[in-house]
């Protein structure tokens, strides 16, 4: 007897997608329009291998993207991970490059990346991140133009249209602000404990927060609570709390630079016209990996905080330190595509679609085919997308067909139509239709 073959189940891991047209076409959309905006900076495109050697990545992130990192042994015996970001590498690849380079450097790269933590909504195990970096200056006007471009791309988020979306909030702190205060409670030798347990104010609250602090950074009852008082500055304006922490760290010359630096991002937030509810002070952003030693911004969409973060970074003027003697402090940021995507997919964001191109060719004559292929050609020549249907079956099969793709337009020319030189143009949302000469349809159609 002929053994039956067993199917392999076909099956994706946990935490990682497939994406259909229908995902794939927006986000192609979005990628495009935050490429656009990170060349109107000047910012340059880079790529940098999947796979570091282990030494690169392990350590520089946190505890916990450690644990998370996807690890192994390669076929040479050699101990490699997946990248966890885009950033840790990129230290990597300046401290190669940079003499070829020079500095200032600006570079953006968008590139999966792998994290083997706890899948919930908004967050996977393999996901893309879209990175841009100044590195080779501490001038606050990368700090500034970092916070600029993550406004200038999340104007452009809504994907409905090319209007402007300003239901967001850029949240900015500085890691000096919070290093001053440690420093002036005598807390300095527990920075990271502390920071790790304050990034989790918003969803652990102020008691379990304190409770953490206590327990592994060793900080009294009033240490934490002071650090606490600080971060949960909230509901005032940015001057008001500029100058609460004015009183907080008199007398700190890192906490006082760390408070300078955030008045100096205000005011060229200001300068170049960004909206005053486009941004906030929040003292209670720590981020939690290791790395980020001055200004941090994180992003939140109004109507979804719960969300968490969509476009996220800040300064890390050490990290480059770790791979060359060369001083290379840098500034940058990273929009979470995965999770900002599902947040627009809840908000009604984004319009579906599983064609590239808006103009339908139904094809009623094979033999005309010919025909229609130079009519679709001339089109995209004009720089419209068009698709022909492949066979000649009922109009209604094709034009169901359509519709189920996404398309806009359809140009229906039987024989009879060619005769003439004649087209039907029919709008595929309204069902408007109207007869338009062959030779006119590229200028109609622009």
């Amino acid at each position: 007897m002929t053994e039956t073959k067993k199917l392999i189940e076909p099956r994706t891991l946990k935490g990682f997608r497939d994406f259909l047209p229908d995902a794939m076409i927006p986000r192609e959309i979005l990628i495009d329009r935050v490429k656009s905006v990170y060349r109107s900076y000047g910012f340059v495109p880079i790529d940098t291998p999947v796979l570091e050697y282990l030494e690169i990545l392990a350590g520089k992130g946190s505890d916990e993207t450690d644990k998370q990192l996807y690890k192994f042994r390669d076929h040479g015996g050699r101990d490699v991970g997946l990248r966890f970001d885009l950033t840790v590498p990129f230290a990597r690849f300046c401290a190669q490059h940079i003499s070829e380079l020079g500095t200032p450097f600006k570079r953006y790269h968008l590139a999966k990346v792998w994290r083997g933590e706890n899948t919930q909504s908004g967050r996977y195990r393999e996901f893309m991140q879209c990175d841009f970096d100044t590195i080779g200056t501490t001038s606050g006007v990368s700090d500034a133009e970092t916070a600029l471009v993550i406004n200038d791309i999340m104007e452009r988020i809504d994907l409905r249209s090319e209007s402007t979306f300003t239901r967001f909030k850029i949240h900015l702190n500085s890691r000096r602000v919070l290093n001053g205060l440690l420093e002036k409670l005598g807390l300095s030798e527990s920075t990271v404990p502390v920071l790790r347990a304050l990034d989790k104010l918003s969803k652990a609250g102020r008691a379990n927060v304190m409770r953490e602090m206590e327990e592994t950074a060793g900080a009294t009852l009033g240490q934490a609570s002071a650090v606490c008082d600080m971060a949960s500055l909230a509901g005032l304006s940015n001057d008001e709390i500029l100058q609460k922490l004015d009183a907080m760290l008199a007398g700190n010359e890192l906490g006082e630079s760390g408070v300078a630096s955030l008045r100096d991002l205000v005011a060229a937030l200001k300068s170049a016209g960004v909206p005053d509810d486009r941004y906030v002070l929040d003292v209670a952003i720590a981020r939690g990996l290791d790395y980020y030693t001055g200004i941090v911004y994180e992003t939140f969409l109004d109507d979804l905080p719960q969300l968490g973060s969509v476009a996220s970074g800040g300064r890390y003027d050490n990290l480059a330190g770790l791979y060359t003697k060369l001083p290379l402090p840098g500034v940058g940021a990273s929009l979470g595509l995965d999770r900002l995507f599902a947040g627009l997919e809840e908000l009604g964001m984004i319009e579906k679609t599983s064609s590239s191109a808006k103009i339908f060719i139904p094809l009623f004559d094979a033999a005309l085919i010919n025909e229609y292929l130079k009519i679709a050609s001339q089109l995209r020549k004009a720089g419209l997308g068009v698709e022909i249907y492949p066979e000649a079956k009922k109009l209604g099969v094709q034009l169901k067909y359509a519709d189920k793709r996404g398309f806009t337009t359809a140009i229906i020319i039987g024989s009879s139509e060619f005769e003439k030189g004649m087209a039907q143009v029919k709008d595929l949302v309204t069902g408007e239709k109207r007869d338009v000469p062959l030779d006119q349809l590229k200028t109609i159609l622009m």
